[in-house]
């Protein structure tokens, strides 16, 4: 085995793991860091580092790679088949008479021309399939319908005291974010809306935070017990714009699996991301999703139907 990957807590737990397996020490391998660790918030959304460890080759000496081209040559120069072409082609050439102008297209421009043709005709080809996943492509995507609930703005009754507001606006302000939160009930469930020059932070990287923000929110509000109350955060529209670049995601992707004819693994995410990731799917008939992992490292893997 000259190759390997490991999951660790840290690049270097991994590339440990790495080098025990392959039995080697570290100067003697490449290693390439496919994930970097995040701690992530509150330890939510936290990742473990993933490296992949390569062997190097020895380099050859000089004198080994000198024999190897003169045995090519020799075993190369002793086969009767090659002499006797060779001997050939140096009569014809020979006693061959020289074309004259006009009478037959020369042979290297047949070949410049055969060779354009066919040039010419697979990219004919490629267009054709490119066109046509395209199509298959706005089709499927048509289909799809969203995870994320569509919600009425104007059925929303404006909520100024609450207990997740005070939660997350003292969640904000310890962070040191500028951030004005919002909200907005419909009898039922919550809907909290951040907005503010520091937005992007509250959001973080592929929404980690703001998903950790309303975990915490969802526990604040129903710590109590009693019926179960929905909390949902959102900030400059996230998680609608999430959803529909999970479902180009999903849609892509299953492109390449069936192209590739390999089964491709998603980076871990979080259950509605991996649900989007499902429901997305579901319609196509060339592929099939299923989950493997313990969270928070779950991910989903596409595979031919």
């Amino acid at each position: 085995m000259n190759v390997t990957e490991k999951y660790g807590r840290s690049v270097d737990e991994a590339v440990a793991l790495c080098l025990e397996d392959l039995g080697v020490s570290r100067d003697e391998v490449d290693v390439e860091v496919l994930d970097e660790p995040s701690r992530g918030f509150f330890g939510i959304g936290s990742k473990l580092a993933l490296v992949r460890v390569t062997k190097k080759e020895a380099p050859k000496k000089p004198e080994e790679i000198k024999q190897e081209i003169e045995k090519e040559i020799e075993a190369e120069i002793s086969r009767p088949d090659v002499v006797k072409k060779q001997v050939e082609m140096a009569a014809a050439k020979k006693e061959a008479p020289k074309a004259e102008t006009g009478e037959r297209e020369p042979r290297e421009r047949k070949r410049e021309r055969n060779r354009k043709d066919n040039n010419r005709k697979r990219r004919d080809r490629k267009d054709r399939g490119e066109r046509n996943v395209k199509r298959d492509y706005e089709k499927l995507a048509s289909e799809v319908d969203p995870i994320m609930p569509i919600v009425d703005e104007a059925a929303l009754t404006p909520l100024t005291e609450h207990v997740s507001i005070t939660f997350v606006e003292n969640l904000v302000k310890e962070m040191g974010l500028d951030i004005q939160v919002s909200a907005k009930t419909d009898g039922k469930d919550i809907f909290l809306y951040l907005d503010g020059k520091d937005t992007g932070s509250v959001i973080g990287k592929f929404g980690s935070t703001l998903d950790a923000i309303q975990y915490l929110a969802s526990l604040v509000v129903n710590k109590e017990g009693g019926e179960y109350v929905r909390v949902v955060i959102d900030a400059e529209n996230y998680r609608a714009k999430r959803e529909r670049s999970l479902e180009k995601l999903a849609l892509r992707l299953a492109d390449k699996v069936v192209k590739s004819r390999r089964s491709y693994k998603l980076e871990p995410m979080n259950p509605y991301e991996r649900k989007v990731i499902h429901a997305t799917l579901q319609k196509d008939p060339r592929v099939t999703t299923r989950s493997e992992g313990q969270d928070p490292y779950r991910r989903i893997i596409i595979e031919l139907s």
